[in-house]
């Protein structure tokens, strides 16, 4: 397996590396994606495919008296989570659990949000995950998806072939993959002439939050 192997599902020590290197990688697409999300001080938070957990970090903050959960299916990323917000976890404001985004153990209607960053690439049957995340939204929720990778440009294509099982999506085609799932009134928000973090390439920052 190659190292860039570790971004669809960090182990080993590579993996330690990958979700360190995602911390601090992600940082400046989800902050500026994260401007978009309205949250309650009390809100309830669901961080799907949570990498090494600065995601799930951010929210605390954004919701100071709300709790936040996170799911991950790399028992990597979710120690490495874990361990980054253990204060909160001991608190009982946050739980990380291992599991598949497409069938996850929560109750109906029970997060007022779910964030998904970077993640989505590599969901499997993208629309049941989508009609699982709509099944946890309470009425009203909001989803949001940051992505820096939208089929923009032909250099996209270079990570799928890198990466295995990796698929990157137009937003024309998440847009109607969540509308199927039952999701509406979609907002689409396009940062562009960004570098992204990490990488030597130019490439577009996008952000889609839709409401159930």
């Amino acid at each position: 397996m190659s190292f860039f192997e570790n971004t669809r599902k960090p182990v080993g020590p590579g993996g330690k590396l990958m979700v360190a290197m995602m911390n601090l990688g992600h940082g400046p697409v989800a902050r500026w994606g994260l401007q978009f999300l309205r949250l309650a001080p009390n809100a309830k938070v669901l961080d799907c495919g949570c990498g090494g957990g600065a995601n799930i970090k951010r929210l605390l903050k954004k919701c100071p008296h709300g709790v936040v959960k996170g799911i991950d299916y790399s028992p990597v990323s979710v120690e490495k989570t874990r361990k980054l917000n253990r204060t909160a976890i001991q608190e009982g404001r946050c739980a990380v659990l291992q599991g598949s985004v497409a069938d996850m153990a929560f109750e109906d209607s029970c997060f007022d949000a779910v964030t998904a960053f970077e993640t989505v690439y590599f969901w499997p049957d993208l629309p049941q995950c989508f009609r699982e995340v709509r099944r946890t939204l309470k009425p009203g929720g909001t989803i949001l998806i940051c992505n820096e990778s939208n089929g923009d440009t032909d250099k996209d294509e270079r990570w799928t072939q890198i990466i295995g099982g990796m698929a990157i999506y137009k937003d024309i085609e998440l847009k109607a993959c969540l509308e199927q799932a039952g999701f509406h009134e979609v907002q689409i928000h396009k940062k562009k002439g960004s570098v992204r973090p990490g990488l030597t390439y130019m490439c577009p920052h996008g952000a889609i939050s839709l409401t159930p």
